[in-house]
């Protein structure tokens, strides 16, 4: 899977984390494979089991982790502890902001509560995750944070709204959200470039271009090394 990215231009990879569990398979995944990163997260839906143990993880990994996240909000299901998801995504931006990395957010069905939190936090730096909400949401995110907003294969096949290139970051969700033309099979980072094709078209922009700005972002927000094989 990384040889078939590295053949479609895509030269780094971010595993993400969802779990304490699942943060620590990336942490030794990024381990093991040059130019493959890590993040330490908690998503929303284990928000009532959570505890926080980052910190000791930090302290201990070989490799440190790039960002936070995927952390955040997610009301969508019935049964989800809003006091419990807000008060995890306090202690993680907390963390971020300590350790001075930027935070993958998962925001699903709760962005007047992610915004009210957030605006607590203001030294946090971030990109929302696979955005899913209305125009009206996405314009107050764009004015309200700084914020990029992550734009992945679901928005070759809906209607969702776009933010400015300069505030734009490809990514997969891998397995999930596979863009057309690959639909029905599991998603994985070499199906970037029809993201990024998809965009180009829908802009009215050059491939250069939206290929040139939104890894510009993705190395301004992730700090990324300037060597890559």
């Amino acid at each position: 899977m990384i040889e078939r990215a590295h053949k479609n231009n895509v030269k780094r990879i971010i595993c993400i984390g969802t779990s304490h569990e699942d943060s620590l398979k990336a942490a030794e995944f990024a381990k093991e494979h040059s130019n493959t990163y890590w993040t330490y997260g908690i998503h929303p839906e284990g928000a009532s089991s959570a505890s926080i143990i980052f910190e000791n993880t930090l302290n201990t990994s070989p490799v440190k982790p790039i960002a936070i996240g995927e952390v955040g909000l997610d009301y969508h299901y019935d049964g989800y502890d809003k006091t419990a998801q807000i008060h995890l995504l306090e202690q993680m931006l907390q963390l971020a902001i300590d350790n001075d990395l930027p935070v993958s957010f998962h925001v699903r069905e709760a962005f007047d509560d992610f915004l009210g939190v957030v605006a607590n936090f203001p030294k946090a730096r971030g990109v929302v995750h696979s955005f899913s909400d209305s125009k009206k949401k996405l314009k107050k995110v764009l004015e309200t944070t700084g914020f990029y907003i992550g734009v992945n294969g679901l928005a070759t096949y809906s209607t969702l709204p776009l933010p400015p290139l300069e505030r734009i970051l490809l990514e997969t969700d891998a397995p999930f959200l596979t863009p057309t033309p690959f639909r029905g099979i599991i998603n994985e980072p070499a199906y970037v470039p029809c993201i990024a094709e998809w965009l180009s078209k829908k802009m009215g922009v050059s491939l250069e271009t939206i290929e040139k700005e939104t890894t510009r972002n993705a190395e301004k927000l992730f700090n990324f090394s300037d060597t890559v094989v």
